[in-house]
């Protein structure tokens, strides 16, 4: 996930440079590596900051990492763009508990836990109405941007009428899934929303197929946004869905998807990861909508001009690879953090292996193929 939003990181900066810069300043990028450890995340913005002189912060996967990092970018009043995590808390419990403190932080993308239940409940919806299917479980790994699943999609998938019998969390160290597997089947469900991004998911998958469990593997699988998983997994995530932003570019979501979708596989030739995957996808939509903020504020220099480039920020409308990105005001539920769902803004399409490429299946306005159930549920 890292390597794929560096190498859009450096498709943005040699587009801006290709057009002038910023302000008709050349922009440079400085790269580091948090390696999913908040303590090694805290030094390496300190390092940035205080050794570099960066103007901006972006990127930062895991939402651990983030939430390890807020007060040192509060301390120092220097813009944050976030375009890895998906923790609601970000925006509810930093920018909507003290506004004035965090008020740098933004969210261009991916759309927060929150609206992803959302999207997968709607999901449900479109599932029913392909395959008849009406009992879920819910089953997610033990970390912070899973929180809000466990919490919310079992009784919002309830409100429209569907059973949930299973609702468990899971060590991302777990190896054996038949008794995981066993306990959904003995529920009735008919598919699983589950929530994978440091838990691999392989073996799960592997032994679902083998064994032939009669549900299908639903949900938000990071694992399985990497271009390379077919691969990886013989063949194995065959039938597997995750919802992701950019919808692995297999359909126009806006004019800018495919466009940078094929530029960035030119860029990669051929080099893990091909494709962007989500976080690359928003890292170059928080590149480029800074680079047109900064541009009307006329300043990127935040130290004694934060207020300017925050006006803009805020005021910030974007048609990125995602969608439209506009931020939530300063008082609603999710200040400073894209808006995101059916209503408009930046969307999180679903996306489903099929016979090795990935298909966007959800929603339908920007489906490239139909969803498909595997043969033996």
């Amino acid at each position: 996930m890292g390597a794929g939003s560096e190498r859009s990181a450096d498709i943005a900066v040699d587009e801006l440079n290709a057009n002038g810069g910023v302000m008709d300043t050349d922009v440079e990028l400085i790269h580091a590596d948090t390696s999913a450890i908040p303590s090694e995340a805290t030094r390496q913005a300190e390092t940035l900051v205080q050794d570099e002189n960066v103007d901006m912060l972006i990127g930062a996967h895991a939402s651990e990492v983030v939430l390890a990092i807020l007060d040192f970018v509060a301390e120092s009043e220097i813009p944050f763009l976030v375009t890895g995590s998906a923790a609601p808390e970000v925006s509810t419990n930093y920018m909507g508990d003290d506004y004035d403190r965090y008020e740098m932080i933004f969210r261009p993308g991916p759309a927060n836990s929150s609206y992803q239940v959302d999207e997968l409940a709607g999901y449900a919806e479109y599932l029913n109405d392909e395959h008849g299917w009406t009992t879920f479980a819910q089953l997610a790994e033990q970390a912070a941007w899973t929180q809000f699943f466990t919490d919310n999609l079992p009784p919002a998938l309830e409100d429209r009428g569907f059973d949930v019998e299973y609702n468990e969390r899971i060590s991302s160290e777990t190896d054996d899934f038949s008794p995981i597997l066993d306990a959904i089947e003995a529920t009735g469900a008919d598919a699983v929303f589950k929530q994978f991004s440091l838990l691999p998911g392989t073996g799960m998958l592997s032994e679902w197929r083998n064994s032939e469990y009669p549900f299908g593997q639903e949900g938000v699988s990071v694992p399985s946004m990497s271009p390379e998983y077919w691969d990886d997994t013989d063949g194995g995530c065959q039938y597997e869905t995750t919802a992701e932003s950019g919808g692995a570019g297999a359909s126009p979501i806006t004019d800018l998807t495919q466009p940078f979708t094929e530029e960035y596989e030119a860029v990669a030739d051929g080099e893990r990861p091909t494709l962007p995957m989500y976080m690359g996808y928003c890292t170059y939509d928080g590149l480029m909508l800074y680079a047109e903020a900064v541009e009307r504020a006329g300043t990127f220099d935040y130290r004694n001009n934060l207020q300017d480039i925050l006006d803009e920020l805020r005021a910030t409308d974007f048609t990125g690879t995602t969608g439209q990105i506009v931020f939530g005001e300063e008082g609603s539920e999710f200040p400073n953090d894209v808006i995101a769902g059916p209503d408009g803004g930046a969307g999180f399409p679903v996306t489903q292996w099929i016979d090795g490429s990935k298909e966007i299946v959800y929603p339908r306005d920007i489906a490239s193929a139909d969803h498909q159930a595997a043969p033996w549920i």
